[in-house]
């Protein structure tokens, strides 16, 4: 255990897996104590809070559906609950779809656009209210929004968005030193990369592999560190040179 982040609490969303596990680990291995929230697995997610428990840390998982705005201020309540006022949130949780734009449906836009955008945003707008002055706030987002690919519209569209509410609220919250960033991760190994992409994803990146969610969860905790204390309003790359 590290003694970097020591004393500091972070909220992390979609945490029970993936990118939002190793970011969750990874911070609470710098010293912070977490809160992993999750939406359906419960079982993973207490297998990211045993992981940090295990090693030393403090965690707690909280259940939450950020598509539903009163689960949003509860997940809040319940993370302040366990461990204090907040430091550090990440706002990682995130639905999928491959489809083509011809053949979604407004239940695909509603679901999609529910979590990733809609979602991404009141938790942005609690933790703009909550977060301690000199605080973190972290956006996942992708680096399909810089590249092409083909049935991805409404994923791609509502990343999107998040990083604009990234941009404008990285102003707003300035004056209190507190850093709103977004981070792009490229293809990495997670349920969330589509089968279609594995065989070739490794090609595109000069070092020949595709990317472990560690990869990308360091750069979250460097972020989220003091070495991180002048980068905002950035969507920081970390994709392995694709992009």
């Amino acid at each position: 255990m590290s003694e970097q982040l020591k004393g500091k609490h972070a909220l992390v969303t979609g945490a029970s897996r993936g990118i939002g596990r190793a970011i969750a680990i990874g911070l609470a291995a710098q010293g912070a104590a977490v809160t992993v929230g999750y939406v359906a697995n419960e079982e993973r997610a207490a297998e990211t809070v045993d992981a940090i428990v295990g090693a030393g840390g403090q965690a707690t998982a909280v259940r939450a559906d950020l598509s539903v705005l009163p689960e949003i201020t509860r997940l809040f309540d319940e993370a302040e609950g366990a461990f204090g006022p907040l430091d550090i949130v990440v706002a990682n949780a995130a639905d999928a779809l491959v489809k083509p734009l011809a053949d979604c449906t407004e239940e695909d836009y509603d679901r999609i656009f529910g979590t990733n955008a809609k979602g991404v945003f009141f938790t942005l707008q609690q933790a703009a209210k909550r977060v301690r002055d000199g605080g973190r706030i972290i956006v996942t987002s992708t680096g399909g929004t810089k590249m092409f690919f083909t049935e991805t519209s409404l994923y791609l569209g509502s990343k999107g968005a998040v990083e604009q509410f990234v941009r404008v609220l990285s102003q707003e919250l300035g004056p209190r030193n507190i850093t709103v960033n977004a981070l792009s991760p490229g293809f990495t190994d997670t349920d969330l990369l589509p089968d279609r992409d594995r065989a070739v994803a490794a090609e595109k990146s000069p070092f020949g592999r595709i990317g472990a969610p560690g990869d990308v969860g360091d750069v979250a905790v460097f972020l989220a560190g003091d070495g991180g204390r002048w980068v905002t309003g950035q969507n920081i790359a970390a994709g392995g040179g694709v992009f």
